[in-house]
């Protein structure tokens, strides 16, 4: 039986270890949807903004609009980033339509982050482990070639900034552990 602050304690630790290139940034920008991941790292980093210094953090929502039901996400993380002290944007985007919904919504997400992203900040994405491989799968069931296969860069320049996602190497199901042992809601 783990004790109850063993899986925060342990991530919180491998998170600030993968930030320490970044500690010096002009800023942290949490890109923040509101499901599992995002509302992890969320919780995680404003947790260690407690203590330790750190870039100022500040959460950016980007709003799609596709479904009906996304019309309630920014008021969920608005309000998630108030109980946590966290400063908080929504950015509207329109999705324009492509072959792929999926694709066009990224790349609107994407643009969104590269206009709002100051010199020198980075942007945090909570991708995770599972992604990763279900990224890998897509790619080769749609037959991509050799650079197609890549994995996700754990960090790439984004505008005048960077991405970072320093919760690659993590499972899903860790990170659930660890919202469901603090008490964490996120938006399905």
């Amino acid at each position: 039986m783990t004790r109850p602050d063993t899986i925060r304690k342990e991530l919180s630790k491998r998170l600030l270890s993968r930030l320490s290139t970044w500690r010096d940034a002009a800023g942290w920008r949490i890109a923040f949807s509101g499901g599992l991941d995002s509302t992890v790292l969320l919780h995680l980093l404003a947790d260690l903004a407690r203590h330790h210094r750190l870039p100022p953090l500040s959460a950016i929502h980007v709003h799609h609009g596709l479904q009906p039901v996304a019309a309630s996400w920014p008021g969920h993380c608005r309000q998630m980033c108030q109980i946590l002290g966290v400063p908080f944007e929504v950015i509207e985007v329109q999705v324009r339509p492509g072959a792929s919904l999926e694709q066009a919504a990224r790349d609107a997400r994407y643009a969104a982050f590269d206009q709002v992203l100051l010199p020198g900040e980075v942007l945090l994405a909570a991708q995770h482990r599972d992604d990763q491989a279900e990224t890998l799968m897509f790619r080769l069931l749609r037959g991509a070639g050799v650079k197609g296969l890549a994995a996700m860069p754990a960090q790439r320049v984004l505008g005048r900034g960077h991405l970072f996602r320093p919760l690659l190497d993590e499972p899903r199901a860790l990170l659930e552990s660890y919202a469901r042992e603090q008490g964490l809601s996120w938006i399905e």
